[in-house]
């Protein structure tokens, strides 16, 4: 009852901010009526099929969650389970992408942690597990998922030592919390230590299930119709920057500035964070004097060959951008608020990557491509200017950094298949599972 009315008064208090969101022609706040009710509208269980729910925040952790689910039916095909995926998100965002990779009848909003919305969405769902994307505690949903004797798993888990101290500040709340989540699936050593300090009952240390969640084929068909479509020739060098935030896109275009007129084969493609975003980045263009198109227009209208920037203004699409990059500036690693977005993506597929000194969101990742020479941090718009212009000057330089990031990521997979070895062992009847690895 506590935090019902806890939430009820931050609800009324977020009222006016959801209806601005939505009147602004800003991102809107995902289906919160629905949430708010816990109304869930997914298709039924196949016969004798175990249903596995799986929730993912945002973008980030719902592709992740798609490589888990695939492996998961890949491994319950083989040992004679018969598994049943649905996935939820609380974000717009993640909900689109979640309805391109799993189907729109298998994809909900997230209640919120009320208990009547928990509760609903519990019965509706009905399933003998639960899958939470890297870090999601929720009282009511762990309580809920407790008193049904549902399992409940963390993947890909990470807890950053900011969060930690958070955490910490109400350790009797999270230890009670942390008691009812069955296991814990750990990216590296140092969260596992986190989560154990805090209370978690039993933690392994699988992985990061990132470096698994990634193409790296620039073969794919999906990349070459993506250079099809931009017009991108066998000679243009491109300069990606993705996942960015203000004011990244405008230090990409001054340095795109600075080096087109020494290398006219240069092409900039910005591709933003969050896509409602695009008319600041159009005028932030504008204002540098960049001739430029949307990548929207591009089926419509055809690749102009007099605009040699690109700005992607659709959502989805930025694994596969990726793979069209010479050089990468990965985004929200400039500013100290935001802890950075996945550089493991270019990283697959060769591209010189660098970003920026706040990454903490991925400080393993970070620290395993620093380690091996396979990443480049820049400061600031003119350390990212001087990265262009060493990549462009030494393009041997640049193709050995891009080849180390690529046999990086090559030998840290494995994640994926180790977690969904874990999420199988823990269904009614199930014997597989991994060896108890501690923290």
């Amino acid at each position: 009852m506590l935090f019902n009315i806890l939430y009820l008064i931050v609800v009324i208090a977020a009222l006016p901010w959801v209806l601005w969101r939505r009147l602004s022609g800003g991102r809107p706040v995902a289906a919160p009526w629905q949430r708010f009710m816990g109304r869930v509208a997914v298709t039924a269980a196949a016969p004798g099929a175990h249903r596995i729910w799986m929730h993912g925040v945002s973008v980030g952790e719902v592709q992740l969650l798609a490589s888990l689910a695939a492996e998961l039916q890949r491994q319950a095909n083989g040992s004679g389970h018969s598994v049943d995926l649905v996935v939820s998100s609380s974000t717009t965002t993640g909900l689109e992408v979640a309805a391109k990779r799993f189907g729109t009848d298998r994809i909900f909003p997230c209640p919120l942690d009320f208990s009547w919305a928990v509760n609903r969405a519990f019965n509706q769902v009905r399933p003998s597990l639960l899958v939470l994307g890297e870090l999601e505690l929720w009282p009511h949903l762990l309580a809920a998922a407790d008193r049904r004797g549902i399992p409940v798993l963390i993947a890909n888990a990470r807890m950053s030592e900011r969060s930690f101290r958070g955490y910490a500040r109400i350790g009797p709340l999270v230890r009670r919390m942390l008691r009812r989540v069955t296991t814990v699936s750990a990216r590296a050593t140092e969260d596992a230590e986190r989560f154990t300090a805090l209370g978690a009952r039993d933690v392994r240390v699988t992985g990061s299930m990132k470096f698994d969640g990634v193409r790296g084929d620039r073969d794919a068909p999906e990349v070459q119709q993506l250079r099809s479509l931009a017009g991108i020739g066998s000679s243009d060098v491109i300069f990606l920057a993705g996942s960015t935030q203000a004011p990244e896109e405008q230090l990409a275009g001054e340095a795109f500035l600075a080096l087109r007129g020494a290398h006219p084969s240069l092409r900039l493609v910005i591709v933003p964070r969050h896509v409602e975003r695009t008319a600041d980045v159009a005028a932030t263009l504008d204002r540098l004097g960049l001739r430029w198109q949307a990548r929207s227009r591009l089926e419509t209208d055809g690749p102009d060959p007099t605009a040699r920037v690109l700005l992607v203004d659709t959502t989805g699409e930025l694994a596969w951008w990726w793979g069209t990059a010479t050089v990468a500036f990965v985004g929200g690693s400039l500013d100290g608020s935001r802890g950075g977005q996945n550089m493991i993506e270019p990283a697959a597929y060769g591209a010189a990557v660098s970003f920026g000194p706040h990454t903490r969101n991925f400080r393993n990742e970070v620290a395993r491509l620093l380690q091996a020479d396979a990443a480049v941090v820049v400061e600031n718009g003119p350390g990212l200017t001087a990265f262009l212009g060493r990549c462009l000057g030494d393009r041997a330089w640049a193709a050995a950094l891009g080849a180390r990031a690529t046999a990086l990521v090559a030998g840290e997979r494995g994640s994926t298949a180790a977690t969904a070895r874990l999420i199988l062992g823990q269904l009614p009847g199930a014997v597989a599972d991994l060896p108890h690895n501690p923290a």
